[in-house]
């Protein structure tokens, strides 16, 4: 129960309930999280006995390999595939002339900056020396080993591995997330560099036995002047070694942890960046909510979680199963229930915050090894669900989970942590409505967007009423200027404006954290037949014209939703209530029809005032040469405050004809009581819905 508070507590409040909560679990004698030393590393790890490979298989266990490359069609696949690109990488010769890489990368004003060369020498130069590296392996074959050294070579020649967009001139401005102070000027070492000290670890790991010492010690070299001394002993001055809800935390800490383990029989000391790693990463499970959710969003939970796990494998194998990172309450008791839950019919994803959506969330051997390391059904499940292709060596060194898989319970979740929030009838239906949303605190000034009381509903695979998603990345989008744009501003999310005021974030640049700032989900149910979620947004915004707001969403299953926002501004105030379609879009006098690829919803509002309804659209321009100006689409139902309350609902569902919307306009009712209650109801497919919500202190809530 205390964990459970703490939680919730520790995203939602200011540093000082924070500080006392820890204290509280100490004088209460409940464990926390232990903190790693060298020692604890030097005792469980015998490096004498190292002997490479070792991080993720060793010599004994390549057998095991090899024999699953010749009996499991999937690990044949791949490994057949592999060998047949290698003759490509074989047969190249290897670039040793370093592009030059652009000073505005993000900008496109020069024409380095907009040549895909240096980016292309990096990934090609890094990656053929990782995937030759495993074929020398498998097959024992050394011509393979000295054409990986050749790639290894030249990307170990590159001045640095951090990539321009996150150096100095760039990323200076902007603002840092949670847990990190403000004052940072060393930007050295990103999440590129993690990643390539991640990969170059596996390069050396499998190449050592086929090496002289010299082609040996030019990719220790590197590993040691380009990851590990670029971060050992300075982590307080590397910002992203304790942004634990960050996902910046896991990749950069996988990298240079495994950089530690792999040079650990040349550098036995390196136990101590093995232990950083380790903390610190387990710090970042830690912020994993209690039921999985990550306030990034999904793409960036799988960027984190997959670097991590990286890490903790190797971790866990070399000290014999006694430090393993899978063993985090956090991260065991829900390792794919945020991916799982936030997937979408046609293989999508929800696209919240700076997230993609564009597929399900995570790569076949990141599920299959949370999965078996967790022994969690929904795991084994969710990876038959995803329906990819193994198609990386991973898969081949974790492969797909062998005990019973199982669905989920439930098909709707509010992930309490972040209050975001899901409504679905089942996982896979594209016939039936998804309605989601999200509340939470606007504490993520990295990946976060404004959009407290935003929702979305998806239905036959496309957004009716849609996310923007993230706007493409430029120099400025991290800075403070990423509120004006309309993709990470309140104005281009399905929320509200009262007098054009709009959400504010809770954290400016070199400002102090404002932990209130945000929304809450007061209240949400599930059933069979319906679901229903009551937020709050108010705090989101800086409550000079809006003074309250509650919005009620329910979904009566499986393809009726109904919004009823109940909104305190003052008298001949202007709402304007917003919405983003995300098919073509047909506005009558008094709905709106939006025609899909396969059917038509009607948006039906329901008030007892006048309304309008108003197309518009936002400008959208990057700090980009190349990025073309567009407009994106959206309309207002506006109306004009007569009092101090206004209650306006919206009916959104699908329809055949107008005719049909003509029988459910008629049919609608909206009542008011004297005791404040509401009723709302109409007819629908010749049945009558009705829903009463009462109205107690804090407003309008359903029955």
């Amino acid at each position: 129960m205390i964990s459970n508070i703490y939680s919730k507590m520790n995203y939602t409040y200011k540093p000082v309930i924070y500080l006392f909560f820890m204290t509280l679990l100490i004088l209460m004698g409940v464990e926390s999280s232990a903190q790693l030393t060298k020692s604890d590393i030097d005792k469980a790890i015998k490096i004498s006995d190292l002997e490479h490979p070792y991080l993720y298989f060793n010599n004994a266990e390549k057998k095991q390999l090899i024999h699953r490359i010749k009996t499991d069609r999937e690990s044949q696949d791949i490994f057949r595939r592999l060998k047949a690109e290698s003759k490509v990488w074989m047969a190249m010769p290897v670039n040793k002339k370093i592009p030059i890489q652009g000073k505005n990368t993000r900008a496109d004003w020069s024409e380095e900056d907009r040549s895909s060369k240096y980016s292309d020498y990096y990934n090609n130069n890094r990656n053929n020396a990782f995937y030759l590296s495993f074929l020398y392996q498998i097959t024992g074959d050394e011509a393979y080993a000295q054409k990986a050294f050749e790639f290894a070579d030249a990307f170990c020649d590159l001045t640095t591995w951090t990539r321009r967009a996150h150096e100095f001139p760039i990323i200076y401005s902007r603002i840092m997330p949670w847990n990190v102070p403000d004052d940072q000027v060393n930007f050295n070492f990103d999440h590129w560099n993690g990643d390539s000290g991640r990969i170059m670890s596996a390069v050396y790991d499998w190449l050592y036995p086929a090496l002289n010492q010299a082609q040996r010690d030019r990719i220790r070299g590197a590993l040691l002047e380009k990851v590990i001394t670029s971060v050992r002993g300075d982590y307080e001055f590397h910002w992203w070694a304790t942004a634990y809800r960050c996902n910046w935390c896991g990749v950069c800490n996988s990298g240079v942890g495994l950089a530690g383990l792999a040079l650990l029989k040349e550098h036995p000391q390196l136990t101590d960046v093995v232990a950083e790693s380790y903390n610190r990463i387990n710090s970042m499970f830690n912020e994993l909510g209690l039921d999985g959710g990550w306030q990034e969003g999904g793409s960036y939970w799988n960027y984190g979680v997959h670097t991590s796990s990286f890490f903790a494998d190797a971790l866990k194998r070399m000290t014999n199963k006694k430090f393993n990172l899978f063993e985090n309450k956090r991260l065991k008791n829900n390792p794919v229930t945020f991916p799982l839950y936030i997937s979408l019919p046609g293989y999508k994803s929800l696209n919240f915050e700076d997230s993609g959506g564009n597929g399900l969330v995570g790569s076949p051997h990141l599920i299959n090894k949370l999965a078996t390391e967790t022994k969690n059904p929904q795991a084994a499940w969710y990876r038959n669900f995803l329906n990819k292709d193994a198609s990386h060596v991973f898969d081949i060194i974790w492969p797909r989970p062998k005990f019973a898989a199982l669905p989920p319970t439930q098909p709707s979740i509010h992930f309490k942590t972040i209050d975001w929030w899901v409504m679905r009838s089942d996982f896979s239906s594209t016939d039936k409505v998804v309605v989601a949303g999200k509340a939470g605190k606007n504490d993520d000034p990295h990946h976060g967007h404004l959009d407290i009381g935003h929702f979305v509903v998806y239905w036959n695979k496309e957004y009716y009423i849609r996310d923007l998603g993230k706007s493409g990345y430029d120099e400025k989008y991290f800075d403070q200027v990423r509120f004006d744009y309309p993709e990470a501003s309140s104005v281009g999310h399905n929320t509200i404006l009262v007098n054009g005021e709009k959400q504010i974030s809770g954290k400016y640049y070199k400002k102090p954290y404002d932990y209130d700032v945000g929304g809450d989900v007061v209240d949400f149910r599930t059933s069979t037949d319906r679901d229903y979620v009551l937020m709050d947004p108010t705090n989101a915004y800086p409550k000079k014209e809006l003074k309250k707001w509650r919005r009620n969403i329910l979904l009566e299953k499986p393809e009726i939703t109904l919004v009823l926002d109940e909104i305190h501004a003052n008298k001949d105030a202007k709402i304007q209530v917003r919405f983003h379609p995300g098919v073509d879009l047909n506005i009558l006098e008094d709905y709106v029809l939006l025609k899909g690829k396969v059917g038509t919803m009607a948006l039906i509002p329901f008030t007892e005032q006048d309304f309008t309804i108003i197309q518009g659209r936002h400008p959208s321009q990057m700090v980009n040469a190349t990025q073309a100006f567009s407009w994106i689409p959206y309309f207002d139902v506006t109306l004009k405050t007569t009092g101090n309350k206004t209650i306006i609902a919206y009916l959104i569902l699908p329809v055949d004809n107008e005719n049909q919307v003509g029988g459910i306009m008629a049919s609608k009712k909206i009542e008011s009581n004297s005791d404040g209650s509401l009723s709302i109801s109409f007819s629908y497919k010749n049945q009558l819905f009705k829903y009463y919500f009462r109205n107690n202190k804090s407003g309008l809530i359903l029955n």
